[in-house]
């Protein structure tokens, strides 16, 4: 006979104050006047120089609160080239190429498709783990930048599973939208570099860093730093493709110039596949494989 229970809807302090604001109109005059505004409300205020701290905080919080109200405590992020393709557009590209450019192009395209689909199965992988692991604490949630290419495909594996996605994007000059693999809530997007950093490695377990350019190696050595100077609790970094690394920045020369030691490069694992990568945080987080 009794009613259903439910949730009364709460309401938020904005809805309060504005409430109280339309229960005593001010005058029109005052109303035409940026300080009248409510600061919360007031963009010049917001964009202020001296307002600049309040901001940052304001981006370290709410993704934080976000994170913390879906239950997310570990995540496994992954970096790499957002120039990459997956190997279905890599044909598409193949079967449309006419001119001797658009042939290059999708040549040049398809030296990259087999990172793009190891990433995606990196991400499968670890979703996989999660959907069959009965303790909540030992899942692992793919996140990365939000945006195309290795990015793209380690999300697509996760979402392709069923799992939770999480994509942290950047405001920049060229918009990068997020891909469309990101779980519904769980697409952030950031301002400033520095925040965004900061909550790549909150909640960070893992990092796998495919061959990437100038903003993957940014964001390595980020970590490798933090992890050299002991500002972070160690975890495992992950390279894929050992042949590039060396290539393309030569710790052997590193070691030998004496600007590292032998003892540093322990904290990077080298791997070939996504296969290898999981092994690697399996081992060290000794989880069921």
């Amino acid at each position: 006979m009794g009613g259903k229970l439910h949730r009364n809807t709460p309401v938020s302090i904005t809805d309060l104050v504005k409430t109280v604001d339309t229960a005593h109109p001010a005058p029109s005059s005052s109303e035409a006047h940026d300080s009248y505004k409510f600061a919360y409300d007031d963009d010049a205020f917001l964009a202020r120089r001296e307002t600049l701290g309040i901001r940052f905080e304001l981006e370290l919080l709410k993704p934080d609160l976000l994170f913390r109200e879906m239950g997310i405590e570990n995540t496994i992020v992954v970096f790499g080239s957002t120039r990459f393709r997956s190997q279905e557009h890599v044909d598409m590209l193949l079967g449309r190429a006419r001119t001797p450019e658009e042939k290059v192009a999708a040549q040049k395209a398809q030296r990259g498709a087999h990172f793009y689909e190891s990433a995606r199965r990196f991400g499968q992988l670890v979703a996989a783990h999660n959907l069959t692991e009965q303790n909540n604490g030992d899942k692992l949630v793919i996140c990365t930048g939000g945006g195309p290419g290795i990015m793209e495909a380690a999300n697509r594996g996760a979402f392709e599973m069923g799992d939770l996605s999480i994509g942290l994007n950047i405001s920049l000059p060229r918009e990068q939208n997020p891909n469309p693999y990101l779980t519904p809530g769980l697409s952030v997007r950031f301002h400033y570099f520095a925040l965004r950093k900061m909550h790549f490695m909150i909640r960070a377990r893992g990092i796998v860093v495919y061959p990437g350019g100038f903003g993957s190696l940014d964001e390595l050595f980020e970590v490798v730093t933090l992890m050299q100077t002991n500002k972070v609790e160690r975890f495992p970094i992950i390279l894929v493709c050992k042949s590039f690394w060396n290539d393309v920045l030569g710790f052997d020369k590193l070691i030998e110039y004496g600007v590292i030691d032998e003892e540093d490069m322990k904290l990077i694992h080298f791997v070939e596949s996504a296969e290898a990568a999981w092994d690697v945080i399996a081992q060290w987080y000794e989880l069921n494989r």
